[in-house]
């Protein structure tokens, strides 16, 4: 929390003088873009950016840190969003699906308990304002939005590895006896890449309905 939300520390002499977070997050999230998440190692990174792996330590204490700047600032600033209600929760759900196509690595970073920072809760922020006037207790209104987020990573995560359900595709026709209703499925897959649609669709769908049945 302390890397997310303090001040930089205050700039250094000699080589380091031109560090920030940012930049040396910046320098990470290259990295992991070109060749994922579990090739970052401060290392790696001071490499990148042409300084000793001490010299980061001033600005990054670990990997750990390294990794939360990497998702505040691969998130980036909240999107300009107008109103409230559906339309903007689902612009709000593809304007993140967007962020995690750019960062694939990102679906894996975000799993788990993590600390937070600024780009990501102003995030929240804008995804709960959208909620505003409904009948939700301030809880449902989290809920809602982790089931938007989780599904639009789940589909981004799946995006990513699109070359698995092309292998599955050549195994399930050798063995579509053993498995019917699965080969059956991949046989008629109807629009392709609809998934994020169908269930962005059906999510905002129930929370309409939720909304309808308390007025």
């Amino acid at each position: 929390m302390d890397v997310l939300w303090d001040s930089e520390p205050a700039p250094a002499r000699g080589p380091r003088r031109g560090l920030t977070r940012e930049g040396i997050a910046r320098a990470a999230i290259a990295l992991a873009d070109a060749e994922g998440l579990e090739s970052i190692a401060m290392q790696r990174v001071a490499a990148a950016l042409g300084v000793t792996k001490m010299a980061l330590y001033r600005y990054v204490p670990g990997k750990a840190e390294l990794v939360a700047l990497m998702v505040d600032v691969g998130i980036g600033p909240v999107p300009d969003i107008a109103g409230t209600g559906r339309a903007a929760l689902e612009a709000w759900s593809r304007a993140l699906h967007a962020v995690f196509a750019r960062h694939p690595w990102a679906t894996t970073a975000v799993v788990g308990p993590r600390a937070v920072g600024p780009h990501e809760l102003r995030w929240t922020e804008r995804a709960l304002a959208a909620l505003a006037g409904t009948p939700f207790t301030g809880g449902e209104k989290l809920d809602a939005v982790a089931v938007l987020a989780g599904h639009v990573r789940a589909i981004a995560q799946q995006g990513a590895e699109e070359e698995i359900g092309q292998a599955m595709g050549a195994v399930l026709a050798a063995r579509a006896g053993e498995f019917p209703e699965v080969s059956a499925a991949f046989a008629d897959p109807g629009e392709r890449n609809a998934a994020l649609d169908f269930g962005l669709a059906r999510i905002l769908d129930g929370i309409d309905a939720e909304i309808s049945r308390r007025s």
